[in-house]
């Protein structure tokens, strides 16, 4: 008997691919390429770095996460690559050699005022030490005033003498410096609405100008500062003249190092 049922037609779609050929083989290939290629001027450009960046990227990729915890945020030869830097072996070793250069700075400034004839009356006013910043100078005043009258904002000519020194002495190291200006807590009598606020920066900026007469450059001035009684001397004694003070600090730090260039001429250095 014959089967009237009809049989199921099935339909085999088949999806053809254009270009079989090439697929993405290509995309693969290429991208490696790149990546090489990109790793090629990485390495190139670290090798034209200097020895600090190259042993702080160094660092990064030795201990990326102990390396980010332990240090601060550090721009790379001007490009907006950011690295953790903590202090490398050559870190600290170029410290030590800068502190070191300081501190016969400071024993050749104690020796050029000890053998002036005129400068000699300073030495017991003129400390001079390194601290964790750098190497500091303090200018002492005593009751009568050694390097600035008695409210007097213009120094006078024996602590001009001494600072054009210093600007002259300073002039040979890159560092950076930081000039203060300090009172005692006795409150400026003069005019009305200036405070030992203006008159420790107004000193602290006529120290400046009489370094920069004296040969210090220009771009070697990091701050200046005023610090009114904020900051005395001797605690113990608020108005003692000791408290009354300018500070000139030469800071260690060599990513605060001002560029090397020759020595500008005391009367280009500014005036007094």
């Amino acid at each position: 008997m014959k089967d009237n049922r009809e049989t199921p037609i099935i339909i085999v779609k088949k999806k053809v691919h254009g270009h079989g050929h090439h697929g993405g083989a290509w995309k693969v290939a290429f991208a490696d390429f790149m990546t090489a290629l990109m790793a090629v001027f990485l390495v190139l450009w670290i090798i034209g770095q200097s020895q600090e960046v190259r042993e702080a990227i160094a660092g990064h990729f030795s201990d990326p996460l102990g390396y980010a915890a332990q240090g601060g945020n550090s721009m790379i030869a001007g490009v907006g690559i950011q690295l953790r830097t903590i202090p490398t072996a050559a870190d600290e070793r170029l410290l030590s050699m800068r502190r070191e250069r300081l501190q016969r700075l400071g024993y050749q400034i104690q020796r050029e005022i000890s053998s002036s004839l005129s400068l000699d009356e300073l030495s017991q006013y003129t400390e001079i030490q390194m601290v964790e910043e750098g190497l500091r100078i303090e200018l002492l005043e005593n009751s009568d005033g050694v390097f600035f009258g008695l409210g007097s904002t213009d120094p006078s000519l024996v602590g001009e003498n001494l600072l054009e020194l210093l600007g002259r002495e300073l002039s040979a190291v890159p560092n950076m410096v930081v000039v203060e200006g300090h009172t005692d807590a006795r409150q400026y009598g003069g005019a009305r609405g200036y405070t030992n606020w203006e008159l420790s920066a107004d000193r602290a900026n006529a120290a400046r100008r009489t370094l920069l007469a004296g040969g210090l450059r220009s771009e070697q001035i990091l701050q200046v500062r005023g610090h009114a009684d904020r900051d005395l001397r001797d605690f113990d004694d608020p108005y003692s003249p000791s408290n009354r003070r300018v500070t000139i600090t030469v800071l260690t730090d060599y990513n605060l190092a001002a560029p090397e260039r020759e020595p500008i001429p005391a009367n280009e250095g500014g005036t007094r």
